[in-house]
């Protein structure tokens, strides 16, 4: 027992630093909102919402039981190359102006086109975790109680999810005015929307055979199809 205890301790040590590091990231963000913009501020105001819809929904899935995964290099730097593009760049950069030097310019009115995207973005990303329950996990798994969703938001979008991250890295470069820490996300989840989604719909034919070959006649992969 006192073994397994000092296990699950040196497991959450990294996740306890990780959170510590963006809480004070995020706090000296926050001070530095005049130099980054009130669009930066919009960016936090998500990041912040995203990570509160998300959480709950990873602890959760924790203990599920993972039958099959594909987790090769490939997926491992399209995962790193995401989260730094989407995460970990922005706080950075926010937090102390490391890439000002990578700064352009913006009218208002574009910033504004930003803010106003972040309410599609948060409310389709928190039905898609909503609508899929104990079948999201962050990886290309199936577990073993695993369901083919087709209702909610997947009754006619088979991804969902992917077209609420698609509305948030088109808009971060309107909110953060920076090629590295704001435009730099388009081209990694674009890199993740074309290679990630074969595999991902592959291994989901893989289980759910017919049942999925019917379900993508009838519903689009990011917007719906028009009925027949």
């Amino acid at each position: 027992m006192p073994a397994q205890r000092d296990r699950s301790m040196v497991t959450s040590l990294p996740a306890i630093v990780t959170m510590l590091v963006a809480l004070t990231l995020l706090v000296l963000a926050v001070l530095r909102w005049r130099d980054n913009g009130w669009g930066a501020l919009v960016w936090l105001a998500a990041f912040i919402a995203m990570s509160a819809i998300r959480t709950p929904h990873s602890m959760r899935n924790r203990a599920n039981v993972v039958v099959e995964a594909r987790k090769d290099a490939t997926e491992i730097l399209l995962l790193v190359a995401m989260f730094a593009a989407m995460m970990v760049l922005p706080l950075i950069h926010l937090a102390t102006g490391l890439f000002a030097f990578a700064d352009y310019a913006l009218p208002e009115w574009a910033t504004a086109i930003g803010a106003i995207a972040q309410i599609p973005f948060l409310w389709l990303f928190w039905r898609s975790h909503a609508d899929l329950g104990r079948n999201w996990s962050p990886g290309l798994e199936v577990h073993d109680a695993h369901k083919l969703v087709t209702n909610g938001v997947y009754a006619r979008i088979r991804h969902p999810m992917y077209a609420a991250i698609w509305i948030s890295a088109l808009a971060q470069p309107l909110l953060i005015h920076n090629w590295i820490a704001g435009f730099l996300v388009v081209p990694a989840f674009a890199a993740m929307w074309f290679i990630r989604v074969p595999d991902e719909e592959a291994l989901m034919r893989q289980r759910f055979g017919t049942a999925w070959d019917a379900y993508c006649i009838r519903a689009g992969r990011l917007l719906p199809k028009r009925a027949s």
